[in-house]
C-alpha cells in the first residue's frame, strides 16, 4: 500500500515509518522539518510542509491508498488547530481522490474515565491536572479531531494511547475497544497498532484503546523523560 503519514518527525510518527516501511509499504512522510528527518529508504518520499496548508495535504494524498496522522501539539496556554484542521484537510483530500482508510491517533484521557490501575493520586490529581489545566488546548483540539474523523463516512479508526513512552521493540500490547488496564504505551507499540490497522478491519468505524501492559516504567519516570524530552 502507498500510505501518507501526517506528523510523522514527531517520536511516534518515526517509528510508525520505519515500522511500515518494514511491512513493505510505500510511505509519504509529511513534515515541517524535511532536513532533519532521520530516515531513507527507496520507497519513502518526505514531503516538507505543514498540515495546516491544504494545497500540501491535497498533493500527498493524491494516489495514496491510506493516511496516518501522528500529528501532535505541544501543552500551552494558546490555542490549537492542528488535530482538526489537519485532518478536515486530510479528509477532503481523502474523499477528492477515493482513498477511503484513515487512522489517527488521540488519547485514552479524552474518555474521563479512571484508570483501573492508576491509583488514586494518578486518577485524582495528575490525570486532572493534565487533561483540563495543563493540556487543555490540546484535548479540545483532539475531540473536535474525533468528531470530524467519526463523522466523515471514511473507514476510519481512532486510536487512544494512554502515557506515551520509549520502550525497544514491540511488546503483546493489548487493543482493546474499551479503555484497558495500563497508565502507558510504548510509542513502539502505538505505530505497530497502526500498522497493524492497514490489514485488519475489526476496527474500522471504531475506537480502540492501545495499552502497553508488560516491563512499564513508573510514573515518575515518564514524567521525567518526557519533560526532558520537551
Amino acid at each position: 500500500m502507498r500510505i501518507v503519514i501526517l506528523g510523522a518527525n514527531g517520536p511516534t510518527g518515526r517509528q510508525l515509518t520505519v515500522q511500515a516501511l518494514t511491512a513493505g509499504h510505500e510511505v509519504v512522510a509529511v513534515t515541517r522539518r524535511p532536513a532533519t528527518f532521520p530516515v531513507h529508504d527507496s520507497r519513502l518520499d518526505v514531503a516538507g510542509g505543514d498540515v495546516l496548508d491544504p494545497h500540501l495535504v491535497d498533493s500527498v494524498t493524491e494516489g495514496s491508498d491510506a493516511v496516518l496522522s501522528t500529528l501532535g501539539a505541544p501543552f500551552g496556554k494558546g490555542a490549537v488547530e492542528v488535530y482538526s484542521r489537519g485532518i478536515q484537510h486530510a479528509l477532503d483530500a481523502m474523499k477528492r481522490y477515493g482513498t477511503s482508510r484513515l487512522v489517527v491517533v488521540s488519547s485514552v484521557a479524552l474518555t474521563g474515565q479512571d484508570e483501573p490501575t492508576g491509583g488514586l493520586f494518578f486518577n485524582r490529581v495528575v490525570q486532572p491536572y493534565v487533561t483540563r489545566v495543563l493540556g487543555r488546548t490540546v484535548y479540545d483540539d483532539m475531540r473536535r479531531m474525533e468528531a470530524l474523523v467519526a463523522g466523515s463516512g471514511s473507514d476510519w479508526t481512532i486510536l487512544r494511547p494512554s502515557g506515551l513512552y520509549d520502550r525497544r521493540g514491540i511488546s503483546a500490547f493489548s487493543l482493546t475497544e474499551e479503555h484497558g488496564p495500563g497508565r502507558f504505551t510504548s510509542r513502539s507499540d502505538l505505530a505497530a497498532a497502526m500498522v497493524q490497522q492497514l490489514s485488519d478491519t475489526r476496527f474500522v468505524g471504531k475506537v480502540a484503546h492501545v495499552v502497553t501492559t508488560v516491563d512499564t516504567p513508573s510514573l515518575l519516570s515518564v514524567i521525567w523523560r518526557e519533560a526532558r524530552r520537551k
